[in-house]
């Protein structure tokens, strides 16, 4: 196997990474193993991949982190789709990370993507767990309600975050989070940037829905992934779960170590 660390990483490393104006919470296991980095979906933090990484076990060298205001990481005045990308960068030079195998889920899906796309010799290659979907789900209807529904969580996601399970951010931030996922995750935006991609490339779907969907919406949106693959030939879609887009991480545990598993052996 490949080395793709530096001996001062060979041990179990957790901090804080300082990056812009921000510091972000890392945790990297160390070890001679090919380095995974997971990407969180958009308010997750880094406990979300426990089962995932246990699954895989000790063999690989797993780093996770929180971002901005997720998790144990701190504040930033900058919440951009740019910015979380930028943090990838970041979290690798500072753990001394030449090129990893990417998993991302949900937003953390769309960032890999792009961090993909820009770096492919850096790239072992990417799992895109149920997210990173070309599909113009967004309009000015759903702007505003996302907006109405980030402004109604707003009073009760403050209560929560001692316990890390929101973000120290405001509603008005997650919502235009969430919409600047949109606009990102149009055919016309994503679809050039997936097939552009020439490393492997997994996907690993979930079903049914997800927050603040409705009815099927879910499932068209995933529909799209039948002309991405169709398109290029470096991505598949390595497993359909029955989980849904939520519960994925902890009931399809096995599936996306599968997809890491697989795409390792590609790249």
């Amino acid at each position: 196997m490949t080395r793709h660390n530096t001996p001062s990483t060979e041990s179990r490393w957790t901090g804080l990474v300082p990056v812009d104006d921000t510091a972000l919470a890392v945790t990297d296991t160390g070890g001679p193993g090919i380095p995974v980095v997971y990407l969180n979906g958009q308010f997750a933090t880094q406990g979300y991949w426990r089962r995932v990484v246990a699954e895989l076990g000790p063999e690989w060298r797993h780093l996770t982190y929180d971002e901005r205001a997720r998790g144990k990481s701190k504040r930033s005045a900058d919440y951009s789709f740019e910015a979380a990308v930028r943090d990838v960068d970041a979290v690798l030079a500072a753990r001394g990370v030449d090129r990893a195998l990417l998993v991302g889920w949900s937003y953390g899906a769309v960032v890999a993507a792009h961090w993909a796309h820009r770096n492919p010799e850096r790239t072992v290659g990417a799992v895109l767990v149920d997210g990173a979907f070309p599909h113009d789900w967004l309009d000015d209807a759903m702007e505003v309600r996302i907006r109405t529904l980030f402004r109604r969580l707003g009073w009760f996601t403050p209560l929560l975050r001692p316990t890390g399970l929101t973000p120290r951010m405001s509603a008005a931030q997650q919502a235009e989070s969430n919409i600047e996922l949109g606009r990102l995750s149009r055919e016309r935006e994503l679809g050039p940037v997936l097939d552009a991609l020439t490393v492997p490339v997994r996907y690993v779907v979930a079903s049914g829905t997800s927050f603040g969907s409705r009815g099927d919406e879910q499932e068209r949106i995933r529909t799209s992934l039948d002309a991405v693959t169709a398109r290029n030939p470096h991505i598949e879609v390595s497993a359909k779960t029955t989980s849904n887009h939520g519960a994925i991480l902890r009931k399809d545990f096995r599936s996306v170590a599968g997809a890491v598993r697989e795409v390792a052996a590609l790249g």
